[in-house]
């Protein structure tokens, strides 16, 4: 299956070539987006940032791409836009139960099985090089030796 066909069946209306979104970015692109979900950083992030509506947001809660923020502030001063940083890890107890809850009556449990895949751990190194290649898709469940 094509990651289109993939996605698509997730639920995407639509679907992008990350290629589109890798060059430099500009300080103001045009406005595409209200909000947005970054796992990327880098000029992915740049690039989704630069074209956010006026008062858009976007959570952000990776870095597959780079840490590197090459960017401006143009988009947050001229159009009011949020970044908001998302951290399980330090989330109190409250929002985790809130988190879950809405993930045990949201989350359609049959696509799981397409989301996770196990690994061995030898082929760790291996397959952090495809996970940045975007050849991987989901989540691994690394196989301890």
């Amino acid at each position: 299956m094509n990651e289109k066909d993939f996605l698509t069946g997730l639920g995407a209306a639509d679907v992008l070539d990350r290629a589109d979104f890798s060059d430099k970015a500009r300080p103001l692109g045009k406005e595409l987006w209200r909000g947005a979900i970054d796992v990327a950083g880098g000029n992915t992030l740049a690039n989704v940032l630069s074209q956010l509506s006026y008062g858009g947001a976007a959570a952000i809660c990776g870095l597959a791409e780079s840490m590197n923020l090459p960017t401006t502030v143009a988009p947050f001063i001229l159009r009011g836009i949020s970044m908001y940083g998302i951290d399980s890890v330090m989330a109190p107890i409250a929002k985790r139960k809130i988190a879950w809850q809405r993930l045990a009556s949201d989350l359609d449990l049959a696509l799981l099985d397409e989301l996770c895949f196990d690994l061995d751990f030898a082929d760790l190194p291996r397959a952090a090089e495809d996970i940045l290649a975007g050849k991987i898709r989901g989540r691994a469940v690394v196989k301890l030796p």
